[in-house]
């Protein structure tokens, strides 16, 4: 049967970090695993949601790894919403997965949305009864077979508001007896950050109780972020009298990708910063900023996205490990933060994204830095250098960040090290004492007046900028 899920046991998890793997079920051979593994371990994950097909198991020795490596899966069925599972298949999958040592499956994906129902289904009564009348005999089944079932992720807000339709859902399986499955459900909500700062929503129903339905005061704040679950337990204590244990999907930061908004460098350090603040919550050994309020023990896992993608996909511009080999900053930064377990990321380092007039940054609560450092680089260049004054003749300017230096930047600037000889730093007044110096990085690196401080002492500056391969291509090609 389930393991226990009481509070006490899942504070005794070794981390409650995690990822969501591949959004398809292409990836599941052994070369895979083994190129996986050392990067999943490397961040520190305990945790990986898998993509489950429906009418065939993932390879046993995938999963077999994985939790040979400490790492349990989490899969998830993402299951249409018809009555059509009566022929075993399920059942089967359900035993073979238990055996090799699985506990928790997620069945179905956002049943609060339209478009997920079939045309004629959505607007008939009794949409919650009606998903019941699909979703327990699967959780059941999965229950029997000895799984822990998990509730569905709906969509924040939805076309059928969340909370109200998490509230019906579980005093409907109340109300049709099923004590068995409450006693091992577990919930789980989608968290990810979208325009809103990271503390959004923190406290739930009891420190926002003007929100209802489909109504956010504009002086309130609502579940739609990050702290959803700080509601969803709440709808959990309001209708069955007690909390439920939640896991946490697709959560943290996403980058910009509209054409309105492209993905940019300033992007990915906010990214960087916002998900490494997530990331301090969830590893063992790592002290929460906010020791006064800790995190639920009830919040069994935070799952990020997205570790890779096929470039077919449309969410592989989310993937942390690009599919041309580029990583984002995220990666290096959590790599750090595991290895130094917390001391590698301090509060009294600078931000990872530099304060703009359009966009505050982040408040000191939620992981980011105060005001008092506004950018992570040193703001001018030092006015006792005289102009004429180049002891230095080449210097090649590189970002650095809160978390140390990125290795995929020293790694994309070797051949042009080994091609000029220059002198190579992090630092803009020592780039300042040289006759030629070459930045990589834009303005939210390297604001365009430290740049004009460098020419007027007589520096000829180049700039190099763009996306990863842009600036690979450019530093080789120079």
């Amino acid at each position: 049967m389930p393991n226990d899920t009481n509070p006490h046991s899942i504070q005794n998890v070794r981390s409650r970090l995690g990822f969501h793997y591949f959004p398809d079920t292409l990836h599941y051979r052994e070369c895979d695993l083994q190129t996986w593994l050392s990067e999943l371990k490397k961040l520190g994950a305990a945790w990986l949601t898998l993509v489950a097909p429906p009418d065939r198991a993932i390879p046993e020795t995938f999963i077999c790894g994985l939790m040979h490596a400490g790492i349990q899966p989490i899969l998830h069925f993402q299951l249409p919403l018809l009555h059509q599972f009566q022929d075993g298949t399920l059942d089967l999958l359900f035993r073979a997965y238990a055996s090799w040592g699985v506990s928790h499956v997620v069945l179905f994906d956002r049943p609060n949305q339209r478009s997920v129902w079939p045309a004629a289904t959505w607007a008939q009564s009794d949409l919650v009864e009606r998903f019941l009348d699909i979703y327990l005999p699967v959780a059941n089944s999965a229950l029997q077979a000895g799984l822990t079932p998990v509730f569905p992720p709906l969509e924040p807000g939805g076309d059928y508001w969340d909370t109200a339709f998490l509230r019906a859902a579980l005093q409907g399986m109340e109300r049709r007896g099923e004590t068995g499955l409450l006693d091992a459900l577990h919930l789980s909500a989608y968290a990810w950050v979208s325009e809103h700062l990271l503390e959004w929503g923190k406290g739930g129903p009891e420190r926002w109780p003007g929100v209802h339905p489909y109504f956010t005061p504009p002086d309130e704040q609502d579940q739609r972020g990050f702290y959803i679950f700080d509601w969803y337990l709440a709808e959990a204590q309001a209708a069955l009298g007690k909390p439920i244990p939640i896991i946490l999907l697709a959560a943290g930061r996403r980058l910009h990708t509209t054409a309105e908004s492209p993905a940019s460098e300033i992007d990915e350090l906010e990214h960087a910063n916002i998900n490494l603040s997530i990331a301090r919550k969830f590893i063992a050994g790592v002290p929460s900023e906010e020791v006064d309020e800790p995190l639920s023990p009830y919040v069994l896992a935070c799952n990020f996205w997205l570790l890779a993608a096929d470039p077919p996909d449309p969410s592989s511009n989310q993937a942390w490990f690009q599919p041309d080999d580029y990583r984002l900053p995220i990666v290096a930064a959590l790599h750090r933060l595991v290895t130094t377990n917390g001391a590698g990321y301090q509060e009294d380092h600078p931000p990872l994204v530099q304060e703009t007039k359009d966009e505050p940054a982040y408040p000191p609560h939620s992981g980011a830095l105060e005001e008092k450092h506004p950018s992570p680089i040193e703001p001018k260049v030092s006015s006792t250098l005289e102009p004429s004054a180049h002891p230095v003749a080449h210097y090649l300017l590189l970002p650095r960040y809160a978390w140390g230096v990125s290795e995929w930047h020293l790694d994309a600037a070797r051949p042009f090290i080994l091609k000029y000889h220059p002198t190579v730093g992090f630092s803009p007044t020592e780039a300042a004492l040289a006759a030629r110096v070459t930045v990589v990085g834009g303005e939210q690196v390297f604001p365009e007046e430290l740049i004009n401080e460098m020419c007027r002492r007589g520096c000829q500056v180049t700039r190099i900028v763009g996306d990863g391969t842009e600036i690979a291509s450019q530093l080789a090609s120079t």
